[in-house]
């Protein structure tokens, strides 16, 4: 880097990590599309679909957490294709396992794997970039979740033109990136490599007392747009009785808000502090699930609102990882990220079973959408009071006095 510009090779590990993270994102959400269609052969219950789509949900987030303290040991320049290169195999085992219930939660077990670039990614976007550019640099990176848009969009499409094919062509374009990324890849010359072992370093991030609160945040941004991209298309064909092909459609177009904006909130926090920013953003998104919890007709008022729904969790997602570079020391960021990005993934995991449930019992979603209502006002309560002053400045060269009694962030750093 050339004073406060990004270098040429920042950008182009910019733009592999996205690609990367996109094309895992899609492997990640391939039952999610198809679940309607594994169901006619398999006869699913409602239960039994949401758990098969949030298996590969809770696998890919918990995944985050040792996959992350590994890539600040090793770097992602072998993390990541490494990586992509292992998600082919469940990718291709869906193949065979498509036939029985118990063979693609196996499957999706595996799948999870997927879901794990998230903390290889911002570590290497984190390190290559400076702090007055991180938090627009982590947005764009995570459009990297546009993924699951285009899992939904072409994963039915191509399925349905040869039940082979979604997983035949995954798995050749995460092998061409696999390729790709070994030589296009590099860690910043210079990163802090920690020498203490897994175990340590991650115990040091857990004790952080942010990484706890911008795991919370995290959980309801991030994970209520993993909740929306397994469960929509689910939701929009029982509620509103649309086809598999126009409620995946539709729920791509909810993903594809979310990338577009989740960029967005990484900008606005380059400029206004990333927790104001994640207080409007869940303000906003607590409003909007009343609303759709009273059921409104889907067009236009259901379109609408969950659209602006897709915004504001984009826009929060953005925000809090913005707020998680100025608040982590940078050789504890992979663990951190684990960490955030874990709870992040869980929080899409639950949901998902509490809709069916709820549906199964109840016939409504509307107590599901009372709880997001409910969750992200608390988010947007503690991010607005408490959030505005955790954490260390955004450039260490000229940090400004800490707040009386603010948690320090030297546990686990300090001797790395």
């Amino acid at each position: 880097m050339t004073g406060d510009r990004p270098s040429a090779a920042a950008w182009r590990n910019l733009v592999m990590a996205t690609v990367g993270f996109t094309l895992t994102f899609w492997a990640w959400n391939l039952i999610a599309p198809l679940a309607a269609d594994f169901d006619e052969r398999l006869h699913m219950g409602a239960s039994a679909q949401s758990l098969l789509v949030a298996v590969p949900v809770l696998v890919g987030s918990l995944g985050r957490v040792p996959v992350g303290a590994l890539t600040d040991r090793y770097g992602a320049r072998l993390m990541f294709p490494l990586t992509s290169a292992l998600t082919i195999i469940p990718v291709l085992l869906l193949i065979p396992a498509r036939s029985s219930y118990a063979a693609l939660l196996l499957v999706g077990f595996v799948l999870g794997l997927g879901g794990t670039t998230f903390a290889i990614g911002v570590p290497l976007v984190n390190s290559w970039f400076p702090p007055a550019h991180r938090g627009a640099a982590l947005g764009v990176f995570g459009m990297g979740m546009g993924g699951v848009a285009l899992s939904g969009f072409l994963t039915p499409r191509m399925y349905h033109r040869g039940e082979n094919l979604p997983f035949l062509v995954m798995a050749v374009a995460l092998a061409v990136y696999a390729v790709l990324a070994a030589f296009l890849i590099n860690d910043r010359p210079g990163r802090p490599v920690p020498a203490t072992p897994l175990a340590t370093r991650l115990t040091g991030a857990a004790r952080l007392r942010v990484t706890w609160e911008l795991s919370a945040l995290y959980a309801i941004g991030f994970g209520g747009i993993v909740a929306f991209g397994v469960y929509l298309p689910t939701y929009l064909r029982t509620w509103y009785g649309l086809s598999p092909t126009d409620a995946g459609t539709r729920a791509a177009g909810f993903a594809l808000v979310t990338v577009i904006f989740r960029p967005l909130g990484g900008w606005l926090a380059d400029r206004v502090h990333p927790a104001v920013v994640t207080a409007w953003a869940l303000g906003l998104v607590a409003v909007l699930a009343i609303i759709q919890s009273f059921d409104p007709v889907l067009v236009p008022t259901a379109t609408v609102c969950l659209l602006l729904m897709a915004a504001g969790l984009g826009t929060a997602s953005g925000s809090v990882f913005a707020l998680v570079s100025r608040v982590t020391p940078q050789p504890q960021v992979g663990s951190v990220t684990g960490i955030v990005g874990a709870t992040g993934g869980l929080g899409g995991f639950v949901p998902p079973l509490v809709m069916g449930a709820v549906y199964s019992a109840k016939s409504s979603y509307s107590i599901g959408y009372m709880l997001l209502s409910d969750l992200a006002l608390a988010g947007c309560v503690y991010a607005y009071t408490r959030m505005r002053t955790a954490g260390t400045p955004p450039d260490p060269t000229h940090p400004p006095a800490r707040p009386t009694g603010q948690p320090t962030t030297t546990h686990g750093g300090g001797h790395l």
